[in-house]
């Protein structure tokens, strides 16, 4: 593996930490507040994924026409920005979506840069690590973020924003490359007909798709379980509900860490095995009442997450380099991503704002990732077909 990778891990490392640690900020902020309700966690979340979609036409183009690395830094530095509102008692709402706009245009650059750094035979494993730390940051994140928050809001924040400043630093290590010249056409018209090429094929299809299907689940878990757990479980604090998460981190990190040998790039049909059990998972969860099978269950949605992700990652980005741009293909998956997981935590916000029970609300979502994943996997090629995304157009 490319010694260049590691400042890249150590980074985003930092920045994810840091981007966990707000978000359980904030979800101790409602919890100890007497004038927000319940519904303003899912509303904060939304408020997060607003950017991804809103700025999606514009962010990819942006890290493979600029040197990935530096926008990393500016990123980060947006990121920091948001903190700092939220630390000077700005609306939340506002602030959250100004740190929503820093990881907007992060998540192209972080993921488009791999390709950069790694071979393409190595591609898989590259985006293990990436995912395998990054998960790692979002548990730690969370944990440590949620019991400072818990003592103290200005301290948690404090930190997250001396974080994201660390994380511009060691970008500073990465090289400093352009891919792509700039196009003169029109960036909405080019991000459209990007859209039409990507759809064109089944398993660059499948992939976008399956990403979004995986995040727009991943992030419905995260919000229904901060109502589903003090209802259950009797969780009291943000603490508590950290710790419960924690299960679903680490489940990923193991997914992520078998996937390799399991799920090769050129056997990428076999992806949608780990999203069916993901489905199942999710509804045994709806079951549990005790505090370990609960963790149980979270673990076992995150491994076979983790096992579903980490391939379409890297078929997204090879495919990506091959063709659109790897920034501008992690930009499609992070729109058609972000739209879903904001339809998808939007209608939990307004279930819950209605008094939805997160029992029921847990066994719809793994009945809907049963039947998407059954309709995103329509047409997927067997694997004896060409993998390359020239053969498939």
């Amino acid at each position: 593996m490319n010694k260049k990778i590691y400042p890249l891990l150590l980074a985003q490392f930092l920045s994810a930490f840091a981007d966990n640690a707000i978000l359980f900020t904030v979800i101790a902020l409602v919890m100890q507040s007497e004038q927000l309700a319940p519904w303003y966690v899912p509303a904060l979340q939304s408020s997060f994924l607003v950017a991804f979609v809103l700025l999606a036409p514009w962010v990819g183009g942006f890290a493979d026409h600029h040197a990935k690395s530096r926008v990393l830094i500016a990123a980060n530095l947006i990121k920091a920005a948001g903190a700092s509102l939220l630390l000077l008692k700005v609306e939340p709402l506002l602030a959250y979506c100004l740190v929503g706009v820093g990881a907007a245009v992060y998540s192209p650059a972080k993921y488009g840069i791999l390709p950069e750094l790694a071979e393409h035979n190595l591609l898989v494993k590259a985006n293990s690590w990436i995912e395998g730390s990054t998960i790692l940051a979002i548990l730690l994140g969370m944990v440590v973020g949620a019991k400072v928050a818990d003592t103290s809001i200005t301290w948690a924040l404090s930190g997250t924003i001396i974080l994201f400043l660390i994380s511009a630093l060691v970008t500073l290590w990465l090289p400093v490359s352009v891919s792509q010249e700039k196009p003169a056409d029109s960036i909405l018209l080019r991000f459209f007909r990007q859209i039409g090429r990507f759809f064109d094929t089944p398993r660059s299809r499948f992939s976008m798709l399956g990403a979004s299907l995986f995040w727009a689940a991943a992030a419905t878990i995260r919000v229904i379980i901060i109502a589903w757990a003090p209802l259950v479980l009797m969780s009291k604090n943000a603490s508590e509900i950290a710790e419960l998460t924690l299960f679903l981190a680490i489940g990923i990190i193991a997914g992520s860490a078998l996937v390799p040998r399991l799920i090769p790039l050129n056997r990428l049909r076999r992806a949608r095995l780990p999203a069916y059990l993901m489905g199942l998972f999710i509804i045994a969860l709806s079951f549990t009442e005790a505090v370990w099978p609960a963790r149980l269950m979270l673990f076992m949605i995150g491994m076979a997450g983790g096992m579903f992700i980490v391939p379409i990652n890297a078929a997204l980005q090879d495919l990506g380099q091959h063709s659109i741009g790897s920034g501008s293909a992690v930009a499609l998956q992070g729109f058609f991503q972000n739209l879903t997981m904001l339809v998808a935590v939007g209608s939990y916000t307004y279930a819950s704002s209605q008094q939805a029970n997160p029992i029921l609300a847990l066994l719809t979502l793994g009945a809907l990732v049963i039947v998407a994943t059954f309709l995103v996997s329509l047409h997927l090629p067997d694997n004896s077909q060409p993998y390359r995304f020239d053969d498939e157009s």
